[in-house]
């Protein structure tokens, strides 16, 4: 009998939960305890999953138990199934009334603070029963994470083209400029013009250097001037830090139009007017290939590319 066959079979939805359980814990005794099952049901389960697919899946270290490479693939494929169940459930309790179901969305802080807020603000004016669930990444490269661990149903905010692969399916939005901005009470902001070699010994407070994107972005633009970066005064990935710092008055920063536009105003923050060409990147709408998206999460992509539709005709 060919594997695929055995499988479909013979491992039994219980077993699977067991075993990403034990691995979740690092111990069977542990993943015992959460389940409120026996020790040797869990090493029954576990021992069955094994001789069905014919490799091991647990080893033994000192610390307790971890996964083998085929243990990781199992578990990874686990969560996909028990995330597909869990939608099927939602589904079923809601059909016919999309309007009342849960959207899951993932992004960065930047993107929240602006364009994921307006949306949200949009779509709930109209389904007030709509349940949204925002996950907030630290980084791009996490929130693609996220969506293939199926922690979040789709993502909403800037695209890594290098990490949309085969198992992903990308919508473009539009083009979102970046824009160094300080805050409305900044010297620089009531200049008609700045020179960027003006701004190269203020403070800057800048996206942590995990964030490739926006780090990248400001140091080309600077070179392209034949100017080095600027020295960051501050690192960090918060939103709220970076405001904060901007209301002092001495402080920089970089964000993206789409947040300007949305929520400068209510930030107290505006553009600096410096002739710096800092390359523009695309925001868009990132979902799982083949999964069907429940009938909440539609209504949220629908909406999103309405508040879209005027920031693509700017760009």
């Amino acid at each position: 009998m060919l594997l695929e066959e055995r499988m479909l079979q013979r491992i039994k939805l219980r077993d699977l939960r067991i075993l990403s359980s034990v691995v979740q814990h690092g111990s069977m005794g542990k993943a015992a305890r959460a389940l409120a099952i026996s020790q040797p049901a869990v090493s029954m389960a576990i021992s069955d999953i094994e001789q069905t697919l014919g490799v091991r899946l647990l080893d033994r270290t000192p610390q307790g138990v971890e996964a083998t490479a085929s243990g990781h693939i199992v578990v990874k494929w686990s969560f996909a199934i028990f995330d597909d169940l869990r939608q099927a459930a939602r589904e079923i309790d809601l059909v016919g009334d999309p309007t009342a179901g849960e959207v899951r969305i993932g992004s960065t802080e930047p993107m929240t603070a602006g364009l994921v807020a307006a949306v949200i603000d949009r779509l709930t004016r109209r389904y007030p029963r709509l349940n949204l669930q925002v996950a907030q990444a630290p980084t791009l490269l996490a929130q693609y994470q996220d969506l293939r661990e199926r922690n979040v149903d789709l993502i909403l905010g800037r695209m890594v083209p290098a990490e949309v692969d085969s198992d992903l399916q990308s919508e473009i939005l539009f083009d979102d400029p970046l824009f160094i901005v300080a805050g409305t009470n900044n010297k620089w902001i009531r200049r008609r013009k700045v020179d960027p070699s003006e701004l190269l010994e203020e403070p800057w407070a800048l996206p942590s250097y995990s964030d490739a994107f926006a780090g990248n972005r400001i140091a080309e633009a600077f070179r392209a001037c034949g100017l080095e970066p600027p020295r960051r005064t501050v690192s960090s990935s918060s939103i709220q830090l970076f405001v904060a710092l901007m209301a002092t008055g001495r402080f920089l920063s970089l964000l993206s139009g789409s947040t300007l536009r949305f929520s400068g105003k209510r930030l107290g923050i505006a553009a600096v007017p410096a002739a710096l060409p800092i390359r523009s990147g695309p925001v868009g709408i990132l979902t799982l290939q083949n999964r069907t998206l429940s009938g909440a999460a539609q209504l949220f992509v629908a909406c999103a590319r309405e508040v879209a539709r005027p920031l693509r005709a700017v760009t």
